[in-house]
């Protein structure tokens, strides 16, 4: 790129670029270098927003971790309508056909972003804490309004259906699972849950 020509949105357009990057070469294949090649920008582009490459990962990170609060909003608008099974499954099918299955791979494979990350989310992996949450208050909501028995322990199922979902979209290069895999996972973890509908 011709240099003084200014580019709008430099952080998205990086962030737009390492994603591209990391989901078609998955963690190993991210580098300043890649991502700038990526961009079409020079690599002093990057260095002159982020203080080092882990810095810019871990606003990479926390970016697309934003993009589950905008998912947050559209589950909880579900609560009380069609079945908390085929919400669940349309939700976490929404989480990992994303980028998410490859930041988690990022994410445990660089110490140091790890560690820039835990300021933030200081226990368990960023990404998968975020999302349970997420499942955890429309799991809230469902149980209050009677659709999940009064005990069910919310607490417990978020993680579980995030633990359970994220091993049938692990490690796949090709097509994503059928939805009807990912609805048969969650609602047998969910079975024990359900109340009246």
């Amino acid at each position: 790129m011709p240099t003084g020509v200014v580019i709008r949105d430099v952080r998205d357009q990086l962030f737009d670029a390492a994603e591209r990057v990391l989901l078609r070469g998955g963690p190993s294949a991210l580098t300043s270098r890649s991502v700038t090649t990526e961009a079409g920008c020079a690599k002093g582009v990057l260095h002159r927003h982020f203080a080092d490459f882990d810095a810019f990962l871990a606003e990479f990170v926390l970016d697309r971790i934003a993009r589950i609060g905008e998912q947050a909003t559209a589950l909880g608008a579900l609560a009380g309508t069609g079945t908390v099974a085929g919400n669940l499954a349309g939700a976490l099918t929404n989480l990992f056909g994303s980028v998410a299955v490859a930041i988690v791979g990022l994410v445990t494979s660089r110490d140091d972003l790890r560690a820039r990350l835990r300021r933030t989310t200081p226990t368990g992996i960023p990404v998968l804490t975020e999302a349970a949450a997420v499942i955890a208050s429309y799991l809230t909501t469902e149980r209050e309004q009677g659709r999940l028995v009064a005990d069910a322990d919310v607490d417990t199922l978020a993680p579980t259906l995030i633990g359970a979902v994220h091993m049938v979209f692990a490690d796949r290069k090709g097509a994503p699972p059928e939805a009807g895999a990912v609805h048969k996972v969650v609602s047998a973890v969910i079975a024990g849950a359900e109340g009246h509908k």
